[in-house]
């Protein structure tokens, strides 16, 4: 088997995903700018520009039609996968750091890092099936512990949040 290379952005790479089928791969980088790729060829098939910081994660819905990325510019933004249009940006007062849907993509974890005066924390975002009725409201805040969260995911059937930081402790939250 032959390796793909894949050239497409200008700084370090972050993160990477696979959406479900496994036929498209979003990556981030340092270059702001998260961008998905066909899987079997390493076609490029487009980039998502808005963000204005490093861009440190992302996750796709399970029907890959929405994305979301995490950026240190302290913003969260869900994105339209096909059309590249941003459909609601999160505000935060720090750098957000992951992201991952829940099962059924109702709810987004976001965590973000400790940055000035504020603490890290765990948010979770109700994710609206109509972009124009989105809320920026969280359903849930967890104040981090000190330092970095460095990712947070959803655990079986949404009902527990499993949280790892720069502590060195791997934290299961009750989500309820």
């Amino acid at each position: 088997m032959r390796p793909i290379l894949m050239k497409g952005h200008e700084r370090p790479l972050t993160f990477l995903r696979y959406n479900r089928e496994g036929d498209l791969l979003f990556s981030c980088a340092k270059d702001h700018n998260p961008t998905v790729w066909f899987a079997d060829n390493g076609e490029r098939l487009g980039t998502y520009r808005g963000h204005n910081g490093a861009v440190w994660c992302c996750d796709v819905s399970r029907d890959s039609m929405r994305l979301i990325t995490a950026s240190a510019d302290q913003s969260v933004k869900l994105w339209n996968v096909q059309t590249g249009a941003q459909l609601h940006t999160f505000s935060f007062n720090s750098p957000a750091r992951s992201v991952d849907f829940s099962v059924g993509d109702k709810l987004a974890v976001i965590t973000t890092d400790p940055f000035m005066e504020v603490t890290s924390a765990i948010n979770v975002k109700r994710i609206a099936d109509d972009p124009s009725q989105q809320s920026g409201e969280s359903v849930l805040t967890i104040t981090g512990p000190a330092g970095r969260i460095n990712r947070a995911v959803w655990g079986p059937l949404n009902r527990t949040i499993i949280s790892a930081g720069e502590d060195c402790v791997v934290r299961i939250w009750d989500s309820e």
